[in-house]
């Protein structure tokens, strides 16, 4: 039933080279639009989207007029179409980061669409520029289609989620750093600056992402077999992680300092999107009742 649903599985073991490889894909695609977009608080300027065939930019200004970079992961193309009626378009395929890299270069600059993109890739401990990226070179093209449905069924469920909410939230957004789908809920107050350490990554960004004091969740598909369902607080109130929550399958991880719900747990139960969202707004109220956020922010009578 899940499976039909939109919740196939994902061994990570089977994927997982394919996973590296997009994700560095990814984040070229990601810096183009960090570098074309305004700035905007705790970097939502940077994030890509869940579409109706992949991942997006969203349309992007340029000095030419507009754009949009989408990955199709049903047809396994990367489309590049710009308002001025132009579309270019690369194979998604097994192929170096290098060679991605030079081909989405080439049909920027053929497009006038001028960025500067940083190649040195972030938050990742051992990196490689993506000019020089000549290891990591996996598709799985039907691992990234089922993958791809997973991210549609999560974003159903989070936008849910957030929905439930008066105060400030943020949107249902990928973030190409950490390959992850997430979206956080503000208290309104301002929070301790960010200590940073995160790998390739300037302190000062994390400063920035959490400059207020949130409670955050999203789905990475990593830290368990088939990944995982997380949600955290920044700063972490005291008691959080020793609050009871559901589903039974959930759980406090010491090392992430994040509650963790498995993606295997939620796509075997009877109600998937019932399993998750039951997660996310007992994850929520322990952060919100052991922070004791004001009440103005919270908007409990909109919780779902």
């Amino acid at each position: 039933m899940s499976e039909s649903a939109g919740w196939p599985a994902l061994p990570v073991q089977q994927w997982q080279p394919t996973r590296d490889t997009v994700h560095l894909w990814t984040q070229i695609v990601g810096k183009t639009r960090l570098g074309l977009e305004p700035p905007l608080n705790h970097w939502w300027n940077a994030t890509l989207y869940v579409s109706p065939r992949g991942l997006t930019t969203s349309l992007m200004p340029y000095a030419g007029g507009s754009a949009e970079v989408e990955f199709d992961f049903t047809r396994h193309e990367l489309t590049i179409t710009t308002t001025q009626g132009a579309v270019r378009q690369m194979a998604l395929m097994p192929r170096t980061v290098a060679d991605f890299y030079a081909e989405y270069r080439s049909h920027l600059d053929d497009l006038g669409i001028d960025v500067a993109i940083h190649t040195t890739p972030n938050e990742l401990p051992d990196v490689i520029p993506f000019e020089a990226d000549n290891v990591h070179a996996d598709y799985d093209a039907e691992a990234m289609h089922r993958f791809w449905r997973s991210l549609v069924s999560a974003n159903r469920v989070m936008s849910r989620f957030r929905a439930g909410f008066r105060g400030k939230a943020s949107p249902v957004h990928f973030f190409w750093g950490a390959f992850d789908l997430a979206v956080t809920r503000f208290s309104g107050r301002p929070a301790p600056r960010h200590p940073g350490g995160i790998p390739n990554c300037p302190d000062s960004v994390m400063a920035e992402a959490y400059s207020d004091e949130v409670s955050s969740c999203g789905y990475w598909p990593g830290g368990a077999e088939e990944g995982i369902f997380y949600s955290y607080a920044y700063p972490a109130p005291e008691g959080f992680r020793d609050q009871p929550v559901i589903p039974d399958a959930a759980y406090y991880d010491e090392q992430l300092g994040e509650f963790i719900l498995p993606y295997a747990a939620v796509r075997s139960a009877g109600d998937p999107d019932a399993c998750l969202l039951d997660f996310l707004n007992a994850t929520f109220l322990a952060a919100h009742r052991q922070a004791k956020w004001p009440c103005s922010a919270s908007g409990e009578g909109l919780m779902n």
